[in-house]
């Protein structure tokens, strides 16, 4: 079949390398325009570009996918199907419609639950026990098609928001090499999702990470997990960052106030927080490379008592 890929981070590489090694002729790798990185803010190709350049695959990096000349430049490859993965931009009807299949979308969430930005991040940050990935015919709103297929993905006990990441990419991948299967068969469904049961998600942005202290050890360990690696839970101490990547909870309370160090020791660091104490495990300094706690109170002196607190 002749497919336009539409993706940017790892997340859409697992999918686009399936897909080529189904034996579909993949004419064009549609992905958003290279962004500087680092200090040297050298310009960084997007991995799907990467991707695309080592399998010799055309890449477009257009600003607005909406733009009638955006469109015109799609409509010369004449695709069969359009695939999308984490593309990063809504597409307009004229090209919804252009393809013989239709355009499918891979989204790393049960719908209708978690419509939007961030899904994966978001179940480990709720609790959810369950993840998944479905694929959807793509409709001029956001994540509201209908509904091709889906496969469950249980979430460990410490499911990070990378680990999930991974493990919905592969998923992802060879659902959407399966779906693509059936509807070139003639054999796939297509169930319209229940607008009672959609729930949509925001896109998390570096700030959210700032932790909150006056609330519960469960929730504070679940933000923990669900934005490492990015944007990374913090706090502050004696006025710097700390980055927190991982603790634990301590089904106990001390009558200090929120954010109140309650013990500080060779191996251990624990915290107050709104219900229930959080015994760190790693940490970032500012500054510093990231360490188990032992290390970290090896090397940096912290008395009990004192408080971390919000950078103002």
């Amino acid at each position: 079949m002749r497919i336009i890929f539409m993706g940017t981070p790892d997340f859409a590489v697992n999918s686009l390398e399936a897909i080529l090694a189904a034996g579909h002729q993949v004419v064009l790798a549609v992905t958003q325009p290279d962004k500087p990185k680092g200090r040297g803010k050298n310009m960084q190709f997007p991995p799907v570009k990467e991707c695309a350049i080592a399998h010799e695959i055309p890449v477009y990096q257009p600003r607005r996918i909406r733009e009638p000349e955006c469109v015109d430049y799609l409509r010369q490859y004449d695709p069969e199907l359009i695939v999308v993965a984490a593309f990063g931009q809504i597409l307009p009807m004229e090209i919804l419609t252009m393809p013989k299949y239709g355009c499918i979308n891979v989204h790393a969430s049960l719908l209708p639950k978690y419509r939007g930005a961030a899904p994966i991040q978001w179940a480990v940050i709720n609790g959810d026990p369950v993840s998944g990935v479905t694929i959807q015919r793509m409709a001029e709103g956001v994540d509201t098609g209908d509904i091709i297929a889906k496969v469950e993905v249980p979430l460990d006990k410490k499911e990070t928001g990378g680990s999930l990441f991974d493990r919905l990419a592969e998923a992802g991948a060879a659902l959407c090499v399966e779906a693509i299967a059936s509807i070139e068969a003639g054999k796939a469904t297509y169930t319209p999702q229940d607008e009672a049961e959609a729930t949509h998600v925001s896109m998390i942005k570096k700030e959210f990470g700032s932790i909150d202290w006056t609330q519960p050890a469960v929730n504070i360990e679940r933000l923990i997990r669900g934005l490492n690696p990015w944007p990374s839970a913090f706090t502050t101490l004696h006025e710097k960052t700390l980055k927190i990547w991982d603790a634990d909870v301590k089904d106990e309370n001390t009558d200090k106030p929120a954010g109140t160090i309650v013990k500080a020791e060779k191996q251990d660091l624990w915290v107050q927080t709104g219900d229930g104490v959080l015994m760190l495990s790693e940490v970032q300094l500012e500054g510093k490379k990231r360490m188990p706690v032992d290390a970290f109170m090896r090397g940096y002196t912290i008395e009990q008592g004192e408080s971390f607190h919000d950078r103002v």
